[in-house]
Formats: C-alpha cells, structure tokens, sequence
C-alpha cells in the first residue's frame, strides 16, 4: 500500500442510507432532481451576476463565490451516491475516500469563511455606509475569497494529514453514504481518542465560535436597521434575512455532528443528506427569491435571451 505499510484497508464500504432497494430507488429520482437544480440554480447565480452591471458590487461578488463553493460540495459525494443508489455493493477506493474528507472540509472551512466575510460586508454597509465604498475595494473582496481559500484547505489539511497514516486493518464499513471523518477514524486499529478530541476543538468549537460572532453581528445590523426609518430599510431588512437564514440552516447541521461528533443517531443520516445535497440548493433559492435585484437581474436576463 501506498500509503501506510500498516494499512491493509484498500477499500472502503459504504452502508447508504437505506438497505431497501425500493427505498434507494425512490431516492435516486428525488435526490437527482435537487443535484441537478442546485448546480444550475448556482451557475445561474454566478452568470446572472457576472452578466449585470447593477450587481456588480462587493457583496454580489462575494455571493458569487459562495456559489462557486456550493457546486464544488455539490460535486465531491453526491454523483457517486447517485450511482451508488444502483448498485448493491457500494465501495469507495481509500484514495478516494481521502479525497472526499479533503474536499468536504476544505468546502465547509471556506464557506464558514466567506459566511463570516459577507457579514462583515453588511455591517460595513449599513452600519458605515459613507466609508462602504472606500473599505470594501475589490481589492478586499479578493483578499477575503483568498482567505477563505487558504482557511478551508489548511483546515481540511489538518485533519487529512494525521488520517491519512492511521492504521486500518480490520473493518471498512463506513455507516454512510460518503467518507465521514469520524466514522472514518474509528475503523483505525488504535486508540483515536486524542485526535477524536482534536476533531472536536478544531471544527466544533471553531464553527461554535464563528456562528456565534455572526449571530452577535447580525444582532448588532439588525438593531441599526431597525432603529432607522429610511425608505432602504425595508430592502436592507430582506437582504439580512436571506443572509441570517442562510448562515443559521449552514452552521445548524454541521454543530449538531460535531457536538456529538462519536455518537451516531438514525436522524444522523437524514441531516447529512440535508448538509451534502440539500445546502447548496439552498443559496440560489433564498437569494434568488428574497432579493429583488437578482430578480431583476434574471429578468433582464430571460428577456435578453427571448429577444436574441
């Protein structure tokens, strides 16, 4: 083996979500309808952006890159669940295996980021809007997409890099429909439990406390907003909500596993489907309909392709 002469553990099998070849039948249609609409509904976002110059302002550029984030956790897992639904014997390669904790966490830190990054875009915008032009240069977006970046992959880089040696020798059922870290760990033929508790302070406590500040700004923006009674308040009020919602459905699952990170419930794989397949559909849904300048960005759009 490549890499671990200890390892004997090839490969990887993955459990599912459901042992009824009905129920994954039924599966296979629902969750290709929501694949396929969120990488759509998210290419949508990046091009409807892109394509108008009215929206072609820091916080719409920072959306668009969460877009971007949205159609790569789109693509690490669920392609293979899909085809997995049509095949009794799921197993994953511990290459691949691998590659899946990588990129999921990688995907998760820079979003956590870029969460974090468009709060502070809102609060810069209501809460200093004379400065708002001045502090966010496009110059500091990109600084901010580079951060979120380099975030995630040394997150992710972190856990890969003591996983990655562990010694797995005896079972490879992975109860799930993708390499989860913990489920990952435990199949490893020693004592895990200090990397079980570094698991724990590196994503939990960091998620905890990241969606806790944005919890506290968002509080702080909303307060502001609500205290003025200027004719923008009502649209900056649509704008947070889309935002605060979100932030509370992306950070709700991912504290949940890591507050129990070890101890698995049947509701376990439901919300993992929801986190992996279900979030990145959720961007394109509450920005497109909650916000007024992508609808009219998107009709400007459709009558420019219906006239062409």
């Amino acid at each position: 083996m490549a890499h671990t002469n200890e390892s004997v553990v090839s490969e990887f099998v993955l459990l599912g979500l459901s042992d009824s070849w009905n129920l994954q039948l039924f599966f296979l249609p629902v969750f290709s309808i929501v694949y396929v609409a969120s990488v759509l509904g998210n290419i949508m976002i990046i091009v409807i952006i892109s394509s108008d110059s009215h929206l072609n302002s820091p916080m719409y550029f920072l959306l668009s890159n969460l877009s971007f984030i949205d159609i790569c956790q789109s693509n690490f897992a669920t392609p293979k669940m899909l085809a997995d639904f049509l095949v009794e014997h799921k197993t994953i390669s511990f290459e691949g295996c691998m590659a899946q904790i990588f990129f999921l966490h990688t995907f998760v830190g820079s979003e956590m980021m870029l969460l974090a990054a468009m709060a502070f875009d809102r609060f810069i915008a209501i809460c200093k809007p004379l400065h708002y032009s001045t502090i966010m240069s496009r110059r500091l977006c990109i600084i901010f997409v580079s951060i979120s970046w380099a975030v995630g992959i040394l997150h992710s880089v972190s856990h890969l890099a003591f996983t990655v040696d562990l010694p797995f020798c005896g079972p490879n059922e992975v109860d799930s429909f993708f390499c989860d870290l913990p489920m990952v760990i435990e199949l490893a033929c020693m004592n895990t439990y200090g990397m079980e508790i570094m698991i724990l302070i590196n994503s939990g406590l960091i998620a905890l406390s990241c969606f806790l500040a944005l919890i506290i700004s968002y509080t702080i923006i909303l307060i502001t907003v609500l205290c003025r009674s200027s004719s923008g308040s009502s649209k900056a009020l649509s704008t947070l909500t889309a935002h605060i919602t979100v932030v509370i459905l992306f950070f709700g699952p991912f504290i949940y596993f890591y507050i129990w990170p070890f101890s698995r419930f049947s509701v376990d794989k439901f919300l993992s489907v929801f986190y992996i397949v279900c979030t990145p559909l959720l961007n394109p849904i509450i920005y497109s309909l909650r916000n007024e300048d992508v609808k009219s960005a998107l009709r400007k759009l459709r009558n420019r392709l219906v006239n062409s």
